[in-house]
Order: structure tokens, then sequence, then C-alpha cells
């Protein structure tokens, strides 16, 4: 028994933001999908906010496809994808993510949260509602979508900003000292 506490404490530890993360994004995505439903009918649209006109407003569709409704029909194998994320996810956390990553612990978070908020649509419903809609009225709509669809979209871009960062930080540490070396040893000679 004893064993168990040092792996649980481990897995704890490395994977708690995530789930923290995940924990807030579910709910909140469900929770505006219900609101939705019970509010605007299919197809149909409010203004939430006057002074934008229709420039953002809340239509009630469905999705059958991805993120903003591209590959429609595909909905089960959406399913899989999301749980084979959510497994490498938890993988990369547990066994090849440093433990001071926070932040890239969070976005992860969003992206489980995400990913899991569709799928909880997808098994209840065979299609996720998507109901965020903003464009320019007469020219050009961008296709619906809802929090779980922003969640995983805003965080793979920003995970890959961290990372470039993070990259060119320590590309320029490496830069730095392999001067500092070379510097070293030619004042050696």
């Amino acid at each position: 028994m004893t064993e168990r506490r040092p792996v649980l404490s481990s897995i704890v530890r490395r994977t708690w933001l995530i789930l923290l993360v995940a924990a807030i994004v579910i709910p909140l995505d469900q929770w505006t999908k219900i609101l939705v439903r019970r509010n605007i009918e299919k197809y149909d649209y409010i203004i939430p906010f006057p002074a934008l006109g229709e420039y953002f407003v809340f239509e009630h569709v469905y999705n059958y496809g991805a993120a903003f409704g591209i590959l429609q029909g595909a909905g089960p194998v959406f399913i899989v994808i999301a749980a084979a994320v959510t497994v490498a996810v938890f993988y990369y956390a547990l066994w090849h993510l440093p433990e001071n990553q926070r932040l890239i612990r969070v976005l992860l978070g969003f992206q489980v949260g995400g990913a899991l908020g569709n799928v909880i649509d997808r098994l209840h419903q065979g299609y996720v509602t998507d109901f965020v809609k903003v464009g320019v009225p007469g020219v050009y709509y961008w296709p619906n979508f809802n929090i779980a669809d922003s969640s995983i979209v805003c965080s793979v871009i920003a995970l890959a900003v961290v990372i470039l960062y993070q990259d060119i930080q320590l590309s320029r540490r490496a830069k730095a000292e392999a001067l500092e070396i070379g510097a070293a040893e030619s004042s050696e000679a």
C-alpha cells in the first residue's frame, strides 16, 4: 500500500490542473448549450448585445461535424478522436511534461474540457449544439461555434505560441552558452 501512495501522489500532482480546468470548461459549455436549447428555437437567433447588432448573434444550430462545421456526418469518429486526444494529453502530462509547466497544463485542460464538452453532446444528442455566430451581415459569417470549440481552438493557438516562445528562449540560451564556451576556450589557448 505504501508503494501506491507515491505513484498516486505523482499522478495527482501532474494532472490536477488539467482536471481542474476541464472541470470548469465542461459545465460552462454544457450550461450555455442548455440555455440556447431552452431559449432559442433551432435556426432562430437573438442579438445578445444590441450595440453589436447582427455582427455578433446567438443562432441555435446543430453540428454533425467537427469544430466550425467541418467534416459533417463524421460524429462517431470525433468521439474516438476526443478519447485518443484525452488519453494522449494525460500520458504526456504524466510521463513527459515537466512539473513546472503549469501554463501548458492549463492549456491542455482547456483542450480536454472542450473535447469532452462536445463528446457529451454527441453521446446524448448525436450532434453538437453550436450557437455563437460572428461576421459581417450580408457578406460573410464564420461558421457557428460554442464554448467547447473556442476552448479547443484558443488553447491550441496559445499552446503553439507558448511552445514557440519557449523554443526561441532555449535556442537563445544555447547560443549564449556556446559563445561563452568558445570565448573561454579561446582565452585558454
